[in-house]
Parts: C-alpha cells; sequence; structure tokens
C-alpha cells in the first residue's frame, strides 16, 4: 500500500466523531466477505503498524490481533473507508478460517422469506488437504447444535475417547 492512501484513510475517519468503527473484512483474492468485527484508533493504527489486522472486542473491552490464539491472521492487502468515512473494508490475505466457529466466513446463515433459517455446509477449497477437509468438518461438528451429533458427544465426553 502506498502510505499517502494510508494518510488519507487516516484522515477521513472521525475517531472524535465515531470512536468505534465497523471493519468489514473481505478476503483479498475471492472478494469473498468474511466478517465484521469493530476498530478504534488503537486498534487501526496496530493495523496499519503491523500489516496485520487488529480489532476492538466489545465483550472484552481490549484490543486482539486476529489469530493471536487460533494462529488464523489477516494480513493486510488494502484498506478503503467509505464516503462518509464510518466504515472501513480490510481487504486481507486470510490464513486459516476466518470464523470461530471453523468455517471460512462468519456469513453461513441464510434467512430465506424471513421465515427459514439455512445453515449452509463448510466451503472447503481445493487447495485444502484430506486433513483440512476433516479438521474443519470436526470444527462445525463441534459447534454445532444437533443433539445427533457424535462428534459432538466423543468431544464433550471425555469419557468416550
Amino acid at each position: 500500500m502506498r502510505k499517502k492512501r494510508l494518510w488519507e484513510v487516516k484522515v477521513q475517519i472521525n475517531w472524535e466523531k465515531n470512536p468505534l468503527i465497523p471493519a468489514i473484512v473481505q478476503d483479498a483474492k475471492t472478494n469473498k466477505v468474511l466478517m465484521l468485527a469493530y476498530m478504534n484508533k488503537e486498534a487501526f493504527e496496530l493495523t496499519l503498524k503491523s500489516g496485520f489486522a487488529h480489532y476492538f472486542s466489545r465483550s472484552k473491552k481490549r484490543i486482539w490481533k486476529k489469530g493471536e490464539s487460533s494462529g488464523h491472521t489477516q494480513e493486510i492487502v488494502d484498506i478503503l473507508v467509505d464516503c462518509d468515512g464510518y466504515t472501513i473494508l480490510l481487504k486481507v490475505n486470510q490464513k486459516g478460517v476466518a470464523c470461530h466457529t471453523g468455517r471460512k466466513s462468519c456469513f453461513f446463515t441464510s434467512i430465506k422469506d424471513n421465515k427459514e433459517v439455512l445453515k449452509r455446509e463448510v466451503e472447503v477449497e481445493d487447495k485444502y488437504s484430506i486433513v483440512d477437509i476433516l479438521y474443519h468438518t470436526i470444527l462445525e461438528r463441534k459447534n454445532d447444535n444437533a443433539k445427533k451429533s457424535w462428534t459432538k458427544k466423543l468431544l464433550n465426553n471425555k469419557d468416550l475417547m
């Protein structure tokens, strides 16, 4: 990224008026929306300085680096700001998955006709090996609400292992 462009982004965001701004995260290669998080000025500056996404956790009231515990980091490719300076778009190279459920994107639930909620299957890219496919399937089942999931029973009951 060019330094002038980053300076322009800093100028366009009014941190006094909006101390916490939404950050839409998009895969730089596929343009798929991965997640939505929030940034304060400090998280934004850490992101600019390090080249990796940092966010502000509204529940924990602290800054966190994406992937600090999972290793699923987001390397910044580009940062765009909306016309009003209220929202930013991060284009990233996503390492691993973006969602804490083990899915590539946090947007996997479809609401059809405002009535029916449909969960979509995990999207697995061709580049994943069979081990990655198995890993993501286990994560999905672990976080599934289904009562009949044998995988979930195994993971939640150490006596069965």
